[in-house]
Order: C-alpha cells, then sequence, then structure tokens
C-alpha cells in the first residue's frame, strides 16, 4: 500500500525545509538555521538548544536523549546520548534495610539524577554531520534565554503547579515561579543564569559544561540535594553513535532508535507481526482492529520487560527479536476472535517468567522534533528530563534543572519502577550504565529517500503511539495530519488492560471488547506526536503538529 502523505489542506507546507517541535520558538530558530545554511542536523541542534530555554517541562540542558538521523546520502545513524549512572550507582542504592523501594528516591532530589549527555551528544552531532559552527546554531537559544519570551499558557500552567510540588527546592522555584508570585500567560519570561550557561557552552563546547565553574555547580547542587555525581563523572560521560534498529513494513524501511532505547526494537517486532494481517476489511479502531493491535503490543512489551538494557552491560537478543521469524513465532497462539490475557504471555515465550507483577505509572514529560532540510536530510529526535522538570534540582546560578533519569532503572529487578514498565537484571543499576527508555525516534524510506520521519513523548505510550501513526498511514491511507491527530489506545502487557484516548472506542465497540474480556480504561489524550512526510504532489515538505498537545511547526 502506498502512503499517503497529502491531507486536502496541509497545515504546514515548506519546499526547503520544515520543523516540527512542541514550541514555536524552538521551530523558528530551527528555520533560521536551515535559512542560514545549515541542514538538518545543525537545525535540530539549534531546536534543542532553543527547547532547553522555552521548554524546561522536557527541553533540557541536564538530561539526554536519542538522535536518529537519515543523511540524503542514504547514510543512516543513530546518536545515544542517554544518562549514565554515577560511578558510584549500585543497584541497591534505593532500598532499605528490608529490601523493600523507598518511595521516592529514585525520582526526586540529588540522588535521582543521571549524569547529564545532552550537551555532548548534540555536539557529537555537528562534529560529525553539522555544516555551521555551534556559535552559530545556539544564537537562537541564548537570544531567547536572554531577551527572553512570552509565557504560553500550558507553561504558566506548569509553572503553577510546579511552585507547590517543588516545595523546598528553592532555586527551581525562584527561577521558574518568581518565588511564589506566579507567571501569567503572555508574560516576558528572561533567564539571565541559562544565558550564561549557553554561552560558555557556545565558546567551549563540552568543556563549558562538563568541566569548570558549571559542572562544580551541578556537582554541588545536587550533593545539596543528596546526589553523588563527582567531577569525575562529568568528565568521562561519552556519548556513542550506534548502528540504527531496522526493518521493513509492507515496501517501506523503517529506521528507529537500538538500545538502550527499547523503543525500535519494540515498534519494528510489533510491525513485523502486524505485516501479515489483512487490514483491508477491517475497520478503523473496530473491535477487530484494536483486538489485533492490543495482541502485538502486549507480546512486544512482555519482551521488553527482560530482554532489552544497555547493549555495553547486556547482550540483547536483537537480531532475534528483529526478525520476522521469531514476529511468526510469537504469534502462534494468536486468535482473531478472542483475548490472550497477558499472565499467559511469556517474555520470550519462556512460561518461567511467568510471575513477574507489574503496576505504576510512567511520566509523559518528554519532548520530541521532527527536522527535515532542502537536501533531504532528515533528524528524528527525542530528549527528557524524564519527569516535568526532572528532579526539581536547579543548578545554582546556571539555570537549568537536572534529569530524575536514574528512576528508569529497574530499582529492584522484578519490581516495577514509577513507570508502569518492568525490568529486570537488563536494567539493573550498575556504575557508567544507562537507563532503558521508550523514546522512539523514527524514519520511514521508500527507495532510499525520507516519507515520514515521526515520533512522540508520553512515556510507557510512546512506542504504541509511533506504531499507530504508521499504521494509520500504511495500512488506512490516512492522510499525515489525519494520522497525527487520530485517537489512540495503548496495551503494554501489565497491567493486563486496554488504556484508550477520548473518542478512541466507541461504545458498541467498547462493549464488544468487554465480552471478549478485556478491561478498558479510559484516559486523557497522550503522545505529542510531530511528524514530517514528503509531499507527492509539490515535492516539499508536510509538517504535521499535534495540536492537541500545543505542538506547533514552522516550514520555508
Amino acid at each position: 500500500m502506498t502512503i499517503v502523505v497529502q491531507a486536502a489542506h496541509p497545515t504546514v507546507y515548506g519546499e526547503n525545509g520544515v520543523v516540527v517541535a512542541h514550541d514555536l520558538e524552538a521551530c523558528n530558530a530551527g528555520i533560521e538555521i536551515l535559512k542560514a545554511g545549515g541542514n538538518a542536523v545543525d537545525a535540530a541542534v539549534a531546536v534543542s538548544y532553543a527547547m532547553a530555554v522555552t521548554h524546561p517541562q522536557a527541553g533540557n540542558l541536564g538530561g539526554g536523549g536519542f538522535m536518529l538521523i537519515q543523511m540524503a546520502d542514504g547514510s543512516k545513524f543513530a546518536i545515544d546520548y542517554r544518562e549514565m549512572a554515577p560511578g558510584n550507582a549500585h543497584r541497591d542504592m534505593y532500598l532499605d534495610d528490608s529490601s523493600q523501594v523507598i518511595p521516592g528516591l529514585s525520582t526526586r532530589g540529588g540522588l535521582a539524577v543521571g549524569v547529564p549527555g545532552t550537551v555532548a551528544g548534540l555536539q557529537l552531532a555537528l562534529d560529525k554531520f553539522g555544516l555551521l559552527s555551534r556559535k552559530k546554531v545556539m544564537k537562537p537559544a541564548i537570544r531567547l534565554a536572554k531577551k527572553g519570551f512570552h509565557i504560553p499558557y500550558d507553561l504558566a500552567y506548569s509553572f503553577g503547579w510546579l511552585n507547590r510540588a517543588a516545595e523546598g527546592y528553592d532555586e527551581t522555584r525562584r527561577i521558574f515561579c518568581r518565588n511564589g508570585e506566579i507567571y501569567m500567560p503572555g508574560e516576558l519570561f528572561k533567564q539571565p543564569d541559562l544565558a550564561k550557561t549557553l554561552r560558555l557552552i557556545q565558546k567551549k563546547g563540552n568543556a563549558g559544561f562538563y568541566s569548570g565553574p558549571v559542572a562544580e555547580a551541578l556537582v554541588k547542587s545536587s550533593a545539596a540535594k543528596g546526589g553523588t555525581i563527582t567531577l569525575e563523572d562529568l568528565s568521562n560521560y561519552e556519548p556513542h553513535i550506534r548502528e540504527p534498529a531496522k526493518g521493513t513494513y509492507r515496501g517501506f524501511d523503517v529506521l528507529s532508535m537500538p538500545p538502550p532505547s527499547s523503543g525500535g526494537i519494540a515498534l519494528i517486532s510489533m510491525l513485523n507481526m502486524l505485516e501479515p494481517m489483512n487490514f483491508d476489511s477491517v475497520g478503523w479502531h473496530s473491535a477487530q482492529h484494536i483486538q489485533m493491535m492490543a495482541e502485538v503490543e502486549k507480546r512486544a512489551y512482555a519482551d521488553r520487560s527482560v530482554w532489552l538494557g544497555d547493549p555495553d552491560f547486556f547482550e540483547v537478543p536483537q537480531e532475534k527479536l528483529l526478525s520476522k521469524a521469531y514476529a511468526t513465532l510469537r504469534m502462534m497462539d494468536y486468535d482473531s476472535l478472542s483475548i490472550t490475557p497477558s499472565d499467559s504471555v511469556y517474555p520470550l515465550n519462556d512460561s518461567d517468567l511467568a510471575e513477574i507483577d507489574l503496576t505504576g505509572y510512567e511520566s509523559e514529560e518528554t519532548t520530541h522534533y521532527s527536522v527535515v532540510d532542502k537536501w533531504g536530510n532528515a533528524v528524528s529526535l527525542t530528549t527528557t528530563l524524564n519527569w516535568s522538570f526532572g528532579s526539581y534540582v536547579t543548578v545554582e546560578g546556571y539555570g537549568f534543572l537536572l534529569n530524575n533519569e536514574m528512576d528508569d532503572f529497574s530499582s529492584k529487578p522484578g519490581e516495577p519502577n514509577s513507570f508502569g514498565l518492568i525490568g529486570n537484571e537488563a536494567n539493573a543499576i550498575e556504575p557508567k550504565k544507562r537507563m532503558l527508555s521508550s523514546m522512539t525516534p523514527t524514519i520511514l524510506t521508500k527507495d532510499g529517500k525520507v516519507v515520514l520521519v515521526v515520533g512522540a513523548p508520553g512515556g510507557s505510550t510512546i512506542i504504541t503511539t509511533v506504531l499507530q501513526v504508521i499504521n494509520n498511514m500504511v495500512d488506512y491511507g490516512m492522510p499525515l495530519q489525519d494520522a497525527v491527530n487520530a485517537p489512540r489506545f495503548h496495551h503494554q502487557w501489565r497491567p493486563d488492560l486496554i488504556n484508550y484516548g477520548p473518542r478512541a472506542i466507541s461504545p458498541d465497540t467498547a462493549e464488544l471488547l468487554r465480552n471478549m474480556g478485556y478491561e478498558l480504561v479510559p484516559r486523557s489524550a497522550y503522545g505529542e506526536v510531530n511528524a514530517i512526510s514528503r509531499d507527492q504532489i509539490f515535492g516539499g515538505w508536510i509538517g504535521a503538529p499535534d495540536y492537541r498537545l500545543s505542538s506547533h511547526a514552522a516550514a520555508y
């Protein structure tokens, strides 16, 4: 089936380039760099630094992320700048004397902070694949921090609840909550401390962040809230260029993020399971459609729970998990007329793992942006602090928040973290190890040319969100904006239920699914998809922001 990439009235069209991100100021920063002669990588770096200014809930200097790159010449790269555990971290660091997980220790304060990777990752991207200097691509972000920007409604709202939630984190409340005098929508927000930090990075690169006064302040601020990150941890951090996870789906090449993200392997595994299914006679979001998707999703998430982690520490069976033969084996017990209970779905079909239990919640405060340029280069980039505003620890005098990514490890193998996802030995805490992630930056190509650039925030729902956008386009022929705007649902093996957003499941369909044995739980909209597709009419690019959740796009 051919992807239909044009809507009747595309919201954003660009002949030379498109940027889609949460924040309009950041989109404009990317377009500014494209117009200045930069490529998609340069623009993505500019957007990332701008998002550290305008979207402090998830945009960051003190976090990490994944950048997926498809160059116009067909070369493909995955840059891993995920945070890593400090050198003195250990697998029992969040357990009490009775070996029980201490609530909150891995989510708030200094002990929750992993060694940040964003600055090093962005520098690596520029060095290897960019055209412009660091000085040039950082100018828009520095201008936004120094001169300020007008606070959008959603950010003002977030600052309001942060003021209550961050009690005891004085530096965070001073900068983002004006010591309790809440910012109103539309007010000008200037960040001189952050501008100072950005200028140091602009001048010195990694040395401006991982050593010197910024690094010293980071260590001190983390330690003041119980953290153990050292100057040696910072100086030892290195991003990695990895081989992307690769697959095919109905004639399209699928490129996504490899471990330590679980996203690419789980996505491609699910697509492999779906490929033999025929959607031609299956109504979109009918009971049969939702059943097909839910059964595929629960099998992939079961595998994720045990077999995915940092590949530098754990031998991930990636070749097997990505193979179409394994997908066929995985679906041998699938029945299109009934439910397969999650307690009879085992990781890699290993019944010895049947007793794993899972409860909890996964933060959705990640952010994703997609970028393409006039040459056909494309970047799909997802970055995060983990929870909204991360650990609540702000580096004193330098204006940036630190992540709480340590909670993405399995604090106790076999026990759930706060995310609603489970991990075991593959994701146990070890010094210098990178924690597992659900982030799923993805690119689809046809005959070597980029067709779709996509990704989303949403915690454990990221992978199924990207899956459903692809399913909407490839299997149901939706234009990109429709595929992005369509309501979504989610199954992650355990808990054994289907979450669904507004208007995702009609009442009569819900009744049919309940009669099959599914438990349905409504929830708010999720997965702020930011996508770009190639336009087959005029030859340029179409940007599709997720308007339900305040996304934006810019083009030229």
